[in-house]
């Protein structure tokens, strides 16, 4: 678990792995997974790069709606990012807005947010204003005040505790 620079808390990442199981950070010692999010409550729990669904199959609507699932646990978040590497892993990537949405439309603005995913968003025809600039001009679901929340407040309040 990642230590926050402030106060001490914890915040435990998870990730899917080529199965599709959600695990944990490569330390192996946060929670991850639908039965053990309940148990620790008082953690945030942030599932990185939209549990990677669509990395190595096609973008399936089961996937996306276990993760929608775990958006009944308040301290669940979800980073946005790895456009690079899921559905059809090319700008301006757009395959991927409906998954959003429906992720966006669980989650709400407040509990998403977009991440960089340094250094690997520079493959072979892929920048970060790839990445970046769907979140920030291209869903047109999300408004002025939520796309703050997904470019910055999000991370603000998960890792600094603004």
């Amino acid at each position: 678990m990642a230590r926050a620079p402030r106060n001490g808390r914890h915040v435990a990442r998870c990730h899917r792995n080529r199965t599709g199981d959600l695990l944990p950070d490569r330390s192996g010692r946060s929670p991850c997974g639908r039965r053990n999010v309940p148990q620790v409550s008082h953690t945030p729990v942030v599932i990185d790069h939209l549990a990677r669904i669509g990395g190595t199959n096609p973008i399936r609507d089961e996937e996306v709606s276990q993760l929608c699932a775990l958006a009944s646990h308040p301290r669940v978040s979800v980073k946005v990012s790895t456009f690079y590497a899921l559905g059809e892993k090319k700008p301006p990537y757009l395959d991927l807005a409906e998954m959003i949405r429906r992720v966006f439309e669980a989650y709400g603005p407040e509990r998403l947010m977009w991440a960089s995913d340094c250094p690997y968003q520079l493959g072979t025809g892929h920048t970060y204003e790839d990445s970046i600039s769907l979140v920030r001009d291209r869903l047109d679901f999300v408004g002025d005040g939520d796309r703050e929340w997904l470019l910055r407040k999000t991370a603000e309040r998960v890792y600094f505790f603004v």
